[in-house]
């Protein structure tokens, strides 16, 4: 005999399944529901076992952990803030090679960190989230997975802004007959020698494959719609002294991750203030007009924004890249693609055979939105088109949807700092909320609609006037209304202060609302 009774956290017990609809059988009920294993889903389950909490699942929809550094594999990929903080403080590396690390080494540390904290148990791949339901009468949460049905006291979402590819309404694009695909999903069995390529898009990712391809590529045509600024970067090997002293100095480690999340906290400053930031602007021009020599160029090269009012990218390879015979810069707009050439507005056509888009993703419009239904059957994605767009409250949870918590959510974008400070901070904040309802007997907890509309109201006001609101750019930040959603407009600090404690007053709290039975199968 086998009892389906297991243990709950808050020391009473429940039933581990209920019947599933259609009578499919039992449906399994899980005290947290967590959906992907990038840095939020990966460092929410470590929390949670650390925190003695077992009644877990991770939904993964891909075969692998590992999120955005899994997904992005093109030529090139690496991060742009120091390894020491792109890392988890429970979790440091002391073998990063240089000082940023790159995507196979980033991927490795996410496997890794899963194996190393006995998170694997725990993960269920090859389960998409389909549907989230709020079911009220039960007050948890009904989960449809691509490989079947659960239910959820709480559900963490952990997918991030970078997960789904953002691809352009160009006229006749389904229509090519040659190869495309998104820089995130990169076509590895494609060879690209000799080709006629276009690049569509000079943000993030296009700065790092660009120069990875050029040599290898015939010709490319590089479309851009608006010139980025970017700096030089100070990426250098780790030398074995420092190796050295990372692996046997206890506290060294510790004391650069703490330093350089300190020191970033200046650039906060300089961003709010786009007075300052055109002043530290002097940074990024100079290093342009060291790069690149012919002024013709350096003038299509040159943003008419102030700089950090889109992301401040960092390069020291990309104007070298750009400037080399096989490549050509495009700066008209494209009007049409054929099948076998792109047209742009000027009515030059170009043949090509393979394009790839640098297009960034869909940040301010969250597939994972349309996913989610929460009380009244309201789905998460109508609430914020109703409302004043995509907001919550202390960037975790909102308002009608009881027992929910984003992870990076509204307002949780950083232009100075590394995520995962602000990923372990909305951890802190669940796992603070998990021991409130336990203490309490509470069933659920939903954010006050005044609270959450103060908070954002605050919000609004702090990033009024900053660069990424008054930079003079189109970014995206912006969301259609040209409201920003999307970034923690001051330091990092103050964001870990506002989630240190979850504040039960902001919410409205509800009982358990039945005591199980205990119940036994064979």
């Amino acid at each position: 005999m086998t009892s389906i009774l297991e243990p709950a956290t808050d020391g009473g017990a429940r039933p581990a399944t209920e019947p599933a609809p259609g009578g499919r059988g039992p449906t399994r009920h899980l005290r947290v529901a967590v959906i992907g294993t990038g840095f939020s889903g990966l460092g929410t389950a470590v929390r949670l076992l650390q925190s003695g909490i077992e009644d877990f699942l991770v939904f993964e929809r891909a075969d692998e952990v590992g999120g955005t550094w899994r997904d992005n594999s093109y030529p090139g990929c690496a991060c742009d803030v120091m390894s020491h903080l792109y890392s988890f403080s429970f979790a440091q590396n002391p073998n990063w090679k240089s000082t940023f690390g790159k995507r196979d080494e980033l991927y490795a540390y996410l496997r890794e960190t899963a194996d190393r904290f006995g998170v694997r148990p725990h993960i269920r791949f090859g389960h998409e989230l389909l549907a989230a339901r709020w079911d009220e009468g039960e007050r948890h949460w009904r989960i449809e997975t691509s490989q079947g049905e659960y239910t959820a006291q709480v559900l963490v979402t952990g997918t991030g802004y970078l997960s789904e590819p953002a691809v352009p309404d160009i006229k006749g694009i389904t229509s090519f007959e040659g190869k495309v695909f998104h820089s995130s999903r990169w076509d590895h069995d494609h060879d690209l020698t000799g080709r006629n390529v276009a690049v569509i898009g000079t943000g993030a990712s296009a700065i790092q494959f660009v120069p990875q391809i050029q040599p290898q590529v015939g010709r490319l045509d590089l479309y851009q719609r608006t010139p980025p600024w970017i700096g030089p970067k100070n990426d250098k090997p780790t030398t074995p002294l420092q190796a050295k002293l990372l692996r046997s100095l206890p506290g060294y480690q510790n004391f650069r991750r703490n330093f350089n999340m300190w020191g970033r906290e200046i650039l906060a400053f300089v961003m709010a203030r786009p007075k300052v930031a055109g002043k530290m602007q002097k940074m990024a021009s100079d290093h342009l007009k060291k790069s690149v020599p012919d002024e013709a160029l350096r003038a299509r090269l040159t943003p008419d924004y102030v700089m950090a009012c889109k992301r401040l990218l960092f390069s020291n390879t990309w104007y070298p890249a750009i400037q080399q015979p096989n490549v050509d810069l495009v700066t008209d707009g494209i009007a049409e693609v054929r099948a076998h050439s792109i047209v742009t507005e000027d009515g030059t056509e170009r043949e090509v055979d393979t394009i790839i888009l640098g297009t960034g993703f869909q940040a301010t419009d969250r597939p994972v939105a349309r996913r989610i239904w929460g009380r009244d059957g309201i789905a998460l994605r109508e609430a914020w088109k109703d409302g004043n767009g995509m907001a919550a409250h202390r960037g975790t949870t909102v308002a009608g949807f009881p027992n929910l918590f984003m992870l990076l959510g509204p307002n949780t974008t950083l232009g100075h700092s590394s995520q995962v400070v602000m990923i372990e901070a909305q951890i802190q904040y669940v796992l603070d909320a998990l021991k409130q309802m336990d203490k309490r007997g509470l069933a659920s907890v939903e954010v006050r609609r005044e609270a959450q509309d103060a908070w954002n109201k605050a919000l609004d006001a702090k990033l009024d006037g900053t660069v990424w609101n008054a930079g003079n750019c189109n970014s995206w930040y912006l969301d259609a209304s040209g409201r920003n959603p999307s970034i923690w407009p001051t330091y990092t600090w103050r964001f870990r202060r506002a989630t240190k404690r979850f504040d039960l007053s902001e919410y409205q709290l509800a009982s358990r609302v039945r005591t199980a039975e205990p119940a036994a199968h064979q």
